[in-house]
């Protein structure tokens, strides 16, 4: 469902108002869509009535990025799913104001979250920019419906000259059917229009699986990861007064790359390149610990940095695995407790969980192509048996191996 001009009217109306109030305490799942429609459609126009529910529903599948303010905003579904995570968005904007306190350019604003956080952290002259025109009517209600002052303005971002203090680039990172766009040059826009943009400090939202070769002559990336998930890839170009103003922060610089994880509790973490990197890498065969940094340091390409700080060794040079004989304590990885490994073999694996009475396995790879559910059927374990085990596959020193681990304790330790 396309939402217009014309239902974003109705749907901002009074008569608009008391529809999505009551659709808020509905049952929206997908199974009563007829009956729901069947309902709306007794008022109102088939546009008003499909208008209404999909508005309804993303409101209910915003509150997970907007909380209680969800429930007065207005959404289209790819600007949600493009929406950063909250943690994020308040993070930007306060390092942002930590270090410029003029004006503000959102380029490809969307329906205005980063613009309205900018807003939030106290900046007082921000502008939003996008050349869709509903997304655009959809930023100016959200100020309003949240008590917040910002400017927005249709305009192509292709034609833009700007100049401003702070510039954020937020291109589109979906094609039309909603794959993911690892290209920079099919952003849409493309990257490269930030080569002709004057500001002293830009960011720039990345997909996380951009290709860190096409991206180096912008700027230094930064890969955030929120409670071991990563959600962001932030491109940051530096100059004047504020590269020395953000040094504090360690913003990566131009080529470099930084992790950032931003914990359950709150808390934030980095770790970015260090100048001196670890220069001979070491690998080993599994010993008493599994460990998997955190995605964010995988992107940011600091593996070697992780095995060496936590006393481990990489199982091979291609995957992101480290295996220790002590358990490290950080927020930064996870463990799992090696029980045995061997050589991949789908019988002798399957033969050595039966002998142990393994019914439930919960499976992980890295560098093999064998898939977990794959795996899991071709096992035929006996569903009887009360056992559980991690079933590890990937690589060491090149060859396929399988580890047998205990199972992720709640606290994340192994």
């Amino acid at each position: 469902m396309t939402i217009t001009l014309d239902d974003l009217g109705f749907l901002s109306s009074d008569a608009g108002a008391r529809v999505l109030d009551r659709l808020a305490s509905e049952d929206l799942g997908d199974d009563h869509t007829l009956k729901l429609i069947t309902s709306l459609r007794k008022d109102l126009s088939a546009s008003q009535a499909g208008a209404s529910l999909e508005l309804a529903r993303l409101r209910k599948k915003a509150v997970s990025k907007f909380g209680d303010d969800a429930s007065k905003m207005y959404f289209t579904k790819d600007a949600l799913e493009q929406a950063s995570d909250p943690l994020i968005r308040q993070r930007r904007a306060s390092m942002a104001h930590f270090s410029i306190t003029g004006r503000v350019l959102d380029v490809c604003c969307g329906i205005g979250s980063d613009t309205l956080s900018f807003v939030r952290e106290g900046f007082s002259a921000v502008t939003g920019i996008d050349l869709d025109p509903v997304k655009l009517a959809m930023a100016r209600l959200n100020a309003e419906a949240l008590g917040l002052e910002a400017y927005f303005e249709v305009v192509d971002a292709r034609e833009l000259d700007p100049v401003a203090d702070l510039i954020f680039y937020d291109p589109a990172r979906r094609d039309s059917e909603g794959n993911r766009i690892f290209d920079v040059t099919q952003y849409q826009p493309p990257l490269s229009l930030i080569e002709g943009w004057r500001s002293p400090l830009l960011l720039a939202k990345l997909s996380p699986g951009v290709d860190l070769e096409q991206v180096a002559r912008y700027g230094g990336v930064e890969f955030i990861s929120v409670r071991g998930a990563l959600k962001e890839a932030l491109l940051w170009r530096v100059g004047g007064k504020y590269n020395e103003v953000l040094v504090p922060l360690g913003y990566p610089g131009m080529g470099k790359t930084k992790a950032t994880l931003i914990t359950g509790t709150g808390d934030e973490l980095t770790w970015s390149v260090p100048r001196e990197r670890v220069n001979s890498l070491f690998y080993s065969e599994p010993r008493g610990w599994l460990i998997e940094p955190d995605p964010a340091l995988i992107r940011a390409g600091l593996v070697a940095e992780a095995a060496q700080k936590f006393d481990g060794f990489q199982l091979d040079p291609e995957i992101a695995y480290i295996t220790s004989f002590v358990k490290p304590e950080s927020p930064w990885v996870r463990a799992w407790k090696i029980n045995d490994w061997m050589p991949f073999n789908l019988k002798k694996l399957r033969a050595y969980l039966r002998e142990r009475n393994v019914g439930t396995v919960t499976v992980k790879k890295r560098g093999t192509a064998v898939t977990p559910e794959e795996l899991i059927a071709k096992l035929k374990l006996n569903k009887n048996d009360n056992g559980s085990r991690t079933i590890v596959l990937s690589r060491c020193r090149g060859d396929q191996i399988a580890l047998v681990c205990d199972d992720l304790t709640i606290e994340g330790g192994g």
